[in-house]
């Protein structure tokens, strides 16, 4: 699923592409990817893009004062989901793959917007509001990492006692982490994944803080940096430079250890023993159901 990273990158392509522009057609090809009703989508038609910005993993587009509906601007609002891309084509190009994963099309003066979405799990959304309080419906409200204080990181993490990747990818606490980040960060921040989050010292808190702040931004920058004002074309959550996350058995970048991993539902935990969990290795639900008492303990076992 596309993160804070990627969402900011696509959020900076499009207002460099996008706003100030008009926006002259919007096509669905798959009915379900629309999931609201009211205001209509013909309410953006013909209406020019004044604003790009992001809440949470949701890329929101704002359209221009001139169309108004009871005197609230209208917001078009992308929720790519996992599998869900954004792919920008100027005028007269060719988009260069399969059109059965296109959802929608949105023609604008300067080329054409598309938005796909890979495997047979249709998840990822359109959804129009209308004004800041139906933006802020859709607002998980979790605090934004980078804006953050210390303290307010702190009291909003100890709030609960959860493990610590619960509450990184909890989007009511912290905005914009997923899995793929929530791993690099601890990683940083030479903490377990399954650590409690009222169990740490200051200093932990500390690290984990400055490892967030640290992991996050230098994502960031890259993106803007391989991009260069261009389109992103290859939104994964599975990058090279990745300490952890992705490369369950490869070696540790920091310690050579292998890269370890948690299974669970349809997500995976990376982490390494050795610098993260002082060698022990944490349990595997599945597995450690299965193999019971010959699940290993620690790396070396």
């Amino acid at each position: 699923m596309p993160e804070l990273p990627d969402v900011v990158t696509y959020v900076d392509a499009l207002r460099a592409h996008v706003v100030n522009t008009r926006l002259t057609e919007v096509r669905l090809l798959s009915p379900f990817v629309l999931r609201s009703v009211d205001p209509p989508l013909d309410a953006v038609q013909n209406q020019v893009v004044s604003e790009v910005r992001r809440i949470g993993k949701r890329i929101v587009i704002g359209f221009n004062e001139g169309y108004r509906t009871g005197n609230q601007q209208v917001f078009l609002v992308i929720h790519l989901m996992i599998a869900g891309r954004l792919r920008w084509r100027e005028p007269g190009a060719k988009l260069g793959i399969g059109s059965k994963i296109v959802l929608a099309r949105f023609e604008f003066e300067r080329g054409t917007l598309y938005f796909t979405e890979a495997g047979s799990k249709k998840r990822a959304s359109i959804t129009l509001v209308r004004g800041e309080q139906g933006l802020r419906a859709l607002d998980p409200g979790g605090l934004e990492p980078l804006e953050a204080t210390f303290d307010q990181f702190r009291d909003v993490l100890t709030r609960e006692q959860h493990t610590l990747k619960r509450s990184l990818t909890d989007p009511h606490l912290f905005s914009g982490i997923g899995n793929a980040y929530s791993d690099e960060i601890l990683h940083r921040a030479r903490l377990s994944p399954l650590k409690l989050t009222r169990s740490l010292s200051d200093e932990e808190l500390r690290a984990l803080y400055e490892a967030t702040q640290t992991t996050l931004t230098t994502w960031v920058e890259r993106f803007r940096e391989e991009t260069k004002g261009g389109f992103p074309e290859k939104v994964t959550a599975f990058r090279d430079g990745m300490a952890v996350h992705g490369r369950f058995k490869q070696p540790c970048p920091r310690c050579g250890s292998p890269v370890q991993r948690i299974v669970y539902a349809d997500n995976e935990c990376n982490y390494c023993a050795t610098c993260q969990t002082g060698g022990r290795l944490l349990a595997d639900r599945s597995l450690s159901r299965l193999l019971k008492d010959d699940w290993p303990k620690r790396l070396e076992g």
